[in-house]
């Protein structure tokens, strides 16, 4: 039997599985791990979002297939968050679709607008679906820097200069998974104006928008007059809302990409659970202290994180939005490499994070650790890793044998 799927032969070896198996692995054994690897909010789903879908799920006729491009109440509910927090209009039946999260929004949006041999821009690191979301559908992908700078700018045009065929699509991820960086609305103003000029789209990943700290709030491409001509932007309710195992998620902006959206996500599916929706509309329409209070509790897990690691004499920068902090390897440990120095750290300090080679081969050299952990727990984690770093000699020869041995 013929088991040589092309797709799957586009897709490399998930770099993540080795230090999820050593994880698994280790919790079998009865050890104790501070998971700091996925992005996988702990916070609880407000009160009044559960209760409203737990009053919903009440009613027979919401168990019936519900709508593809999202309940009506939903996608007006969507509208009003975009108009209170970016100024931003938007036609809730052509410039609107609910989506199973922002993931699967990319995904069959690239499936949707994707022909054989399309080039796609993405920053590298960057979140997987960004890239192999493409990849998947058959497109190739050119590979651009991930601050959202004059570099950027440059090498964004020597992109359109010089590949052939010319780019489709770019894509933005501010503030972006994994860095933690974010852009500014001039930055996205010259973008936008350099893609118009080009006839590039644009699709923007917004899904960290309510999660930053002693920063203004992150803003919208949409927010660039104009843009809506070329750009989609996909937010999500999982990390605003701690409700990722809900899957609801959105995509706003440009008709025709939209529509393109809309029509496939028909053949694939009846859209979320009707209560879900109602409850994410409850959750947009209802009181945003929650959102307010869980920045705060992200702001107080980062500074624990940071500056514990700073007195264990790990410098990492400061992350001023999202839950992750980008962090360089440690001096005595970089020739290991970010999947290497990420299995050593979980079997030595007990602490998981996320090797940076899972998000592109620019990610080497780094881990991402994610604050989804309370404040008690990040620091064990640090003193874990600051006992870790101060036998940082033993600790390599040791790995570098067994690896020897191997």
């Amino acid at each position: 039997m013929n088991t040589d799927f092309h797709r799957i032969k586009r897709l490399p070896t998930y770099v993540f599985a080795e230090v999820n198996a050593l994880k698994a692995k280790a919790r079998a054994a009865g050890k104790d791990i501070i998971d700091l690897g996925m992005g996988n909010p702990d916070l609880p789903t407000p009160q009044h979002i559960v209760d409203k879908l737990c009053e919903v799920a009440q009613d027979p006729k919401a168990h019936r297939y519900s709508a593809s491009q999202g309940i009506k109440g939903l996608r007006k509910a969507f509208v009003g968050y975009y108009e209170r927090r970016f100024g931003v209009e938007l036609d809730m039946n052509k410039e609107v679709c609910v989506t199973l999260g922002s993931k699967e929004g990319l995904a069959n949006l690239a499936s949707a607008i994707t022909s054989p041999g399309d080039i796609i821009l993405s920053p590298n690191p960057a979140y997987p679906i960004h890239p192999f979301g493409f990849i998947i559908a058959d497109g190739s992908v050119r590979y651009l820097p991930f601050e959202p700078n004059e570099e950027f700018l440059q090498a964004l045009e020597r992109a359109v200069t010089y590949t052939q065929p010319k780019p489709k699509a770019l894509i933005l991820n501010y503030p972006s998974n994994p860095t933690a960086m974010v852009a500014s609305l001039d930055f996205y103003a010259q973008v936008v104006d350099f893609c118009r000029h080009h006839e590039i789209w644009i699709l923007s990943d917004l899904a960290y928008a309510e999660i930053y700290f002693d920063i203004p709030p992150p803003p919208s491409v949409l927010q660039v007059p104009g843009a809506k001509d070329i750009c989609i932007e996909f937010t999500s309710m999982s990390k605003t809302y701690s409700m990722p195992g809900w899957r609801v998620g959105f995509a706003a902006g440009n008709k025709d990409l939209m529509g393109a959206l809309i029509r496939i996500k028909s053949y694939l599916d009846y859209g979320a659970y009707t209560p879900i929706q109602v409850a994410a509309a409850a959750a947009l329409n209802g009181p945003q202290d929650c959102v307010a209070e869980a920045r705060q509790i992200y702001k107080e897990r980062r500074d624990v994180l940071i500056e514990g690691l700073a007195q264990a004499q790990w410098h990492v920068p400061v992350p001023q939005a999202s839950m992750f902090a980008w962090a360089p390897i440690p001096e005595p440990f970089k020739h290991l490499g970010a999947l290497e120095f990420s299995k050593l750290l979980l079997t030595e300090a007990g602490v998981a994070v996320a090797p940076g080679t899972g998000f592109g081969e620019n990610g080497e050299g780094y881990v991402r650790m994610a604050v989804v952990e309370n404040k008690h727990r990040l620091r064990q984690a640090v003193r874990n890793i600051k006992t870790f770093l101060g036998n940082a000699g033993p600790a390599i020869a040791a790995h570098e044998k067994k690896r020897a041995g191997a």
